[in-house]
């Protein structure tokens, strides 16, 4: 191998699956001594990044994203992304396809939900967190979803990040619609965003 391991994981942002690693070069022997030595550190399973970088801001979003990259950030977990709760998620959320398989991470813990093909795909926003592309539900998105879900997260908890997106965002009712119409709680959720947010 002409380049040096270290090279190739900066090249590639410094962090790499390790099929990836193996695709480029490396064995499974390099990589397990570079953890060895203190070059590298395990993120997950299968996932090793320079120790030389910044601390991971968010290693659960990043972990998610590296290993599951079609999943999509969701419900009360991208509510405290876009910072428009006070819940403290203990598991990350995260939207598949309804045909996707159910996804299973031991750290950190997953809760999937399987979403239509149409409300999957609408309102995702894409976010560099750590030089990894994690994409969340725009907080519009995210405000329909939680309130479809009313019943499995709590009305209050949907109450909140109303307030909390009214005081943060400037608000985008027809939006919110929009994605409500996807959802299919348009008409349930109008008269909650026209006595709280006009």
């Amino acid at each position: 191998m002409d380049t040096h391991p270290k090279d190739i994981f900066r090249q590639h942002g410094g962090q790499l699956k390790m099929s990836q690693a193996i695709l480029l070069g490396m064995t499974r022997y390099m990589l397990y001594s570079m953890v060895e030595k203190g070059i590298l550190e395990k993120v997950t399973r299968g996932v090793y990044r320079l120790k030389e970088l910044a601390p991971i801001t968010n290693p659960d979003l990043v972990t998610v994203a590296v290993r599951f990259p079609k999943a999509v950030v969701c419900l009360v977990s991208a509510l405290a992304f876009h910072e428009i709760t006070t819940q403290i998620p203990h598991e990350v959320s995260v939207a598949v396809p309804k045909d996707s398989r159910m996804i299973k991470l031991q750290s950190p813990p997953v809760v999937t939900h399987k979403f239509s093909k149409a409300s999957y795909q609408e309102g995702i926003e894409k976010h560099q967190i750590d030089d990894t592309q994690v994409q969340v539900y725009s907080p519009e998105k995210t405000l329909a979803d939680c309130f479809k879900f009313r019943n499995k997260i709590g009305m209050d908890v949907f109450l909140e990040a109303l307030k909390l997106y009214k005081s943060r965002f400037k608000p985008k009712i027809s939006e919110i619609l929009k994605y409500s119409r996807v959802c299919r709680v348009e008409s349930l959720i109008k008269p909650y965003l026209e006595s709280n947010l006009t």
